[in-house]
């Protein structure tokens, strides 16, 4: 499943300030502030005229009198105005980048499986942190840059037409070249960004990974690879922002010698005879004061066109997140408590980019209440299997039913609702234990039903012996605790949910010896009377399940119990000499 094609960049721009027209209040306040500061800047330009000939040649005793409170008025409204300005944009910054979190975080927890097997966990963090903040500058900061600065080089420039017309209208021949300078620069800065935030998600990726995996970093002696690694991903981020700050700067350096050479003929035209007739003192320096403030804001405007481009390309990939199809729930029928009978008919499914299925033409019926062991070598399609239960997968070919009736006309949330599963790879938040026990949808339940659990998933031993007890913090992933305490708090959430049927992958494969027969104990208490599919490696924890099913190379070579099958002496008994010969050598 992609994500959508990006939109233009217009189209982009007008559904980002979409986001901040949500703040239109205060985003109108603002622009009121803009319009105020750049007025206010241009007033004060027109007031050296009257300033020159009126304060100093004429000693004009009116304007001696004006002049200073107008410079006054000046200020104070454009310091209000400054005020509103910042603190509006800030407010609408905040705005945007707060709903942007929300609705890409949202439309991660709907994503379907596949896409976070596609997707490098670096990029998917670094757009929740990074690209969001390049969005922000886009929707509010370059709105800002815009909006004050254009109206300040209008504001200019009537000052500019109204005391020396005939000299403004000279300095029209630089606006083509702006423009051209504008467009180019806006093109370049658009290509590079898509580059600098793919590169700011592989450092964030790197780093992500060498902190998870650092143990292993120092074991295998892989310091120096990752150091490599890192260093060439960072020059690689490095040579792309410089690319940005030469375009950036070439552009400002260009902008100044324009208007340097059209500052030069103003001041060319201004003193042959004919004009030095018609234009004061005042005029003359109201205007040429006019267009050297003007430069700042031409400078800007230039330059703004990084911020916006950076901005665009970090919103083309955010809506392109927010615009992927979530998961598929089409399914119009709540399941009340199910009876836990699962049949796959006919299922092959191959993940994309594969040469190969990893499941071919599987038939299985798992009956209600009994346990179903899946076994065969790494890779022969047993967690695949089990995956298509809770639909983190659509078969490619088949059905897969519960209770009779195909997944999906089963509501998604309600098919989920009848699963518990613990995994291989346990999860755990960092939060308390009570908390990882009672986690989403169980978090209504009380302190007894938690210390139950816990009880009979045997982790209440190590929990008593924590100084806050089931309040104690877990860290990171589980960090605090070792890996048999984190497996046991995972089967305590699954015992807690009470659900009809269980998939446990590999769900003994952290304990020690002791602590996997006393899970063992609790494990055959829970499973009478549900579903259970069993994923595991070691054969001696599934000798007593009510069917053995053998894959290999995705497809099913062998079905019975323990004994049948051993007395078979095909793939599984292959695998069980395999394990216990090992297990005695």
């Amino acid at each position: 499943m992609s994500a959508a094609a990006p939109a233009s960049a217009a189209a982009t721009y007008r559904r980002l300030l979409d986001y901040s027209a949500r703040h239109w209040p205060i985003a109108t306040l603002a622009v009121l502030g803009m319009a105020v500061d750049a007025g206010a800047t241009a007033g004060f330009t027109w007031l050296i005229k009257p300033m020159l000939d009126d304060l100093f040649v004429h000693q004009d005793q009116g304007t001696i009198f004006w002049m200073p409170i107008a410079i006054v008025i000046v200020f104070v409204l454009r310091g209000v105005a400054t005020w509103l300005t910042d603190y509006g944009v800030a407010r609408v910054g905040r705005g945007v980048v707060h709903r942007l979190r929300e609705q890409v975080f949202a439309r991660y927890l709907m994503m379907p499986a596949g896409y976070f097997d596609r997707e490098a966990s670096g990029q998917l963090i670094s757009r929740v942190t990074y690209t969001v903040e390049q969005v922000a500058q886009a929707s509010t900061d370059a709105v800002k840059v815009m909006i004050v600065d254009s109206l300040t080089v209008l504001g200019m420039l009537f000052v500019m037409l109204w005391y020396g017309a005939k000299l403004t209208l000279a300095l029209f021949v630089m606006a083509p070249l702006i423009a051209a300078l504008v467009w180019f620069v806006g093109q370049r800065y658009r290509r590079i960004s898509r580059r600098i935030q793919h590169s700011v998600g592989s450092v964030t990726g790197i780093v992500e990974e060498v902190v998870g995996g650092q143990r292993e970093v120092k074991v295998y002696g892989g310091r120096d690879y990752e150091t490599g690694r890192f260093a060439e991903i960072n020059e690689h981020n490095r040579r792309l922002n410089l690319k940005v700050a030469s375009t950036n700067a070439l552009s400002t350096a260009l902008v100044q010698i324009i208007a340097a050479c059209a500052l030069a003929g103003v001041v060319f035209f201004a003193t042959r005879p004919s004009m030095l007739a018609t234009m004061s003192a005042g005029s003359f320096m109201a205007t040429i004061t006019a267009m050297i403030a003007m430069l700042p804001s031409l400078k800007r405007l230039t330059t703004v066109q990084a911020m916006m481009q950076r901005g665009v390309a970090a919103a083309q990939d955010l809506f392109a997140i927010i615009d992927t199809p979530s998961e598929v729930d089409s399914g119009t029928v709540q399941m009340p408590r199910s009876r836990g009978e699962i049949e796959l008919r006919g299922v092959s499914l191959r993940y994309p980019g594969a040469v190969s299925d990893a499941l071919h033409a599987v038939d299985l019926v798992c009956p209600p209440g009994k346990v179903t062991a899946l076994v065969g070598r790494s890779g022969s399609g047993k967690t695949t299997l089990a995956s298509l239960i809770p639909r983190f997968y659509e078969p490619d070919a088949g059905a897969v039913l519960l209770d009779g009736r195909p997944l999906p006309e089963w509501t998604l949330d309600s098919l989920r609702s009848q699963i518990a599963l613990v995994s291989q790879h346990v999860v755990l938040f960092n939060d308390s234990i009570a908390h990882n026990i009672a986690y989403g949808a169980l978090g209504g339940a009380s302190r007894e039903q938690i210390l139950a659990a816990a009880r009979a998933a045997n982790a209440l031993e190590f929990i008593e012996r924590l100084p806050d007890g089931l309040d104690s913090k877990v860290g990171e992933g589980g960090a605090l605790l070792s890996g048999g305490q984190r497996q046991r708090i995972a089967i305590a959430r699954a015992i807690l949910k009470n659900a009809p049927i269980l998939i446990l992958d590999e769900a003994t494969s952290a304990l020690d010896t002791e602590s996997e027969r006393l899970i063992q104990d609790a494990l055959s208490r829970l499973m009478r009377e549900r579903t259970t599919l069993v994923i595991a490696h070691r054969l001696s924890t599934i000798e007593h399940a009510d069917q053995i099913v053998v894959l290999d190379q995705g497809r099913i070579v062998e079905t019975g119990r323990h004994e049948e099958l051993l007395a078979h002496d095909g793939h599984y008994a292959a695998l069980h000499r395999m394990q216990f010969h090992d297990a005695g050598a």
